[in-house]
C-alpha cells in the first residue's frame, strides 16, 4: 500500500484538436514515452476541476485539487499572489494580482503582458508607496510581467470589479463596487484614482521610452484583478495528516501552498518559463518525498504556450517535460504518483476553457487499466472515469488507507 504522495500538476496542459497536428492536441501529438509508461502502469481518468461548464482559474483549480472547496475557502487571488512572493498582509489589506500591460490612447488593451516583459522593477520603484485619500499603495514585483498590488488603509473592501479586461482589444473599464456598501464604493474610487495616476507616470517613464524606441510595447498600464483579503485556512497537515512541501517557480502556486501551510522548496533555475529547471524540480521531489508525506510539484510553461496560441511550442515543451519525467521511475512502489493539470488552455482560444484534463494515479494498490498513452482522449477510457478536482484528495486518502467508514 502507498504511504506517501507526489502530485505533479502541469499548468494548462489540456487542449483541443488542432488541424496542423493531424487533429491531435499538443499532448497527443507529443512524443511522451515516459508519461505513456506511467499511464500504462497506473489508473487513468479525466477531471473537470471545478465541474462541467465551469472555466477554472489557476487559483481556484489548485485549491480544489488540494482539497479546499473554493466556494468555502476562496477569498480572491490577490492574497495568494502576495503569499507567493512573501508579502505579509495586515488585517484590512486588499491585495490584487497585477499585470504590466499595454494600452493605446483610447485605453484599449493591446497587450495584457506588455510583450511578456522580463522585469517590472523599474516601474514598481516609480509607483510603490503612493498615498491617495489616506490609502497607501504597496506594489511589489513578481515574475516577469506579474506584480502584486496591496491597498492599505481604513474602510476598504474586496467587493470590487477587476480592471483587467482578461482579453485584448477591449477598453479598460473603471473599477466598480460589487455591492452597495460605502467601503466598496470608497475602495473602487480610490483604486481608479491610483490607476489613472499610475498610467500618467508610466506613459512618461524613461524605461517605456526606451522600449518603444526599439519597437517593444510599453508597460503603460497596471491591469489589476482578483481583489481579496487574507483569511486563515486550516493547514494541509491538519486536514490530511500529511506533512507537505511545494516545488514551483510561479508565485501563485507558491502562494497557494504557503497559504495552506506547506513548506516552499526553492530550486535554482525554477523560472516558471520555458527555460525552467524541470529536471531539478523532479529530482528534488524524489529526494524529499521520504522526508515529507506529500510533495506538490508545479510546472507552468505549458499554460503560457496555450495563452500565446503556440501549439508547436506547447508540444515541444511537453516533450521536454517527458524527458525529465523519467526521473520519477526512481520512486518506490509505496509512493503514490499523481499526474494531471489544473485546467485546459486551448491554443485556439488563448485562454482557459471548461474542457476536462487527463489524470493518472500510479503506485502500489492502484488498479491499472487498459490505457496505454497519456492524452486527453486516451485517459477518458480509464478506470478512474470522470473526476472533479475535489475528488483527488479523497482518492489519495483512500489509497493511503486513511478513510473512515461512512455508516455502521
Amino acid at each position: 500500500m502507498v504511504n506517501k504522495v507526489v502530485l505533479v500538476i502541469f499548468d494548462g496542459l489540456g487542449d483541443r484538436p488542432i488541424n496542423e497536428l493531424n487533429n491531435l492536441t499538443p499532448l497527443e501529438a507529443a512524443k511522451t514515452p515516459n508519461l505513456d509508461n506511467c499511464a500504462q502502469e497506473g489508473e487513468c481518468g479525466v477531471m473537470y476541476t471545478l465541474g462541467r461548464g465551469i472555466v477554472p482559474g489557476s487559483d481556484t483549480a489548485h485549491l480544489a485539487i488540494l482539497g479546499y472547496d473554493p466556494e468555502k475557502y476562496y477569498h480572491g487571488r490577490g492574497p495568494l499572489e502576495a503569499a507567493g512572493i512573501g508579502l505579509k498582509l495586515q488585517p484590512g489589506d486588499i491585495a490584487f494580482r497585477a499585470n504590466w500591460g499595454t494600452v493605446n490612447d483610447d485605453l484599449i488593451a493591446i497587450d495584457r503582458r506588455a510583450g511578456r516583459i522580463e522585469d517590472g522593477t523599474p516601474f514598481v520603484n516609480s509607483l510603490n508607496g503612493m498615498e491617495i485619500d489616506g490609502v497607501k499603495f504597496i506594489l511589489e514585483p513578481s515574475i516577469g510581467y506579474r506584480a502584486v498590488l496591496v491597498m492599505r488603509g481604513k474602510g476598504l473592501s474586496y467587493a470590487i470589479s477587476d480592471v483587467d479586461p482578461h482579453s485584448t482589444n477591449k477598453k479598460i473599464k473603471p473599477c466598480t463596487p460589487l455591492d452597495e456598501s460605502t467601503d466598496a464604493k470608497f475602495t473602487s474610487n480610490v483604486l481608479n484614482k491610483f490607476l489613472e495616476k499610475a498610467h500618467e507616470i508610466l506613459n512618461k517613464h524613461d524605461e517605456n521610452k526606451a522600449r518603444t524606441s526599439i519597437g517593444k510595447p510599453p508597460a503603460n498600464y497596471l491591469l489589476v484583478r482578483g481583489a481579496g483579503k487574507h483569511i486563515d485556512l486550516p493547514p494541509f497537515d491538519t486536514q490530511f495528516g500529511l506533512k507537505a512541501c511545494c516545488i514551483a517557480g510561479g508565485g501563485l502556486y507558491k502562494g497557494v501552498a504557503s497559504y495552506l501551510g506547506m513548506d516552499i522548496i526553492d530550486i535554482p533555475g525554477a523560472t516558471a518559463k520555458a527555460n525552467t529547471n524541470i529536471t531539478g524540480k523532479f529530482e528534488k521531489a524524489v529526494e524529499l518525498v521520504g522526508d515529507y508525506g506529500f510533495v506538490f510539484v508545479h510546472v507552468k510553461q505549458s499554460d503560457n504556450f496555450g495563452h500565446d496560441g503556440n501549439y508547436l511550442g506547447k508540444k515541444e515543451f511537453i516533450e521536454k517535460i517527458d524527458v525529465a519525467f523519467k526521473i520519477f521511475q526512481k520512486l518506490d512502489k509505496e509512493t503514490l504518483l499523481i499526474v494531471t493539470a489544473d485546467h485546459s488552455t486551448p491554443c485556439e482560444l488563448k485562454s482557459h476553457s471548461a474542457d476536462y484534463v487527463p489524470i493518472i494515479f500510479k503506485g502500489s494498490g492502484v488498479r491499472s487499466d487498459q490505457v496505454n498513452t497519456f492524452g486527453e482522449r486516451a485517459c477518458s477510457n480509464g478506470g478512474l472515469g470522470i473526476l472533479l478536482g475535489k475528488d483527488v484528495m479523497g482518492q489519495v486518502m483512500n489509497l493511503l488507507g486513511k478513510l473512515e467508514i461512512y455508516g455502521a
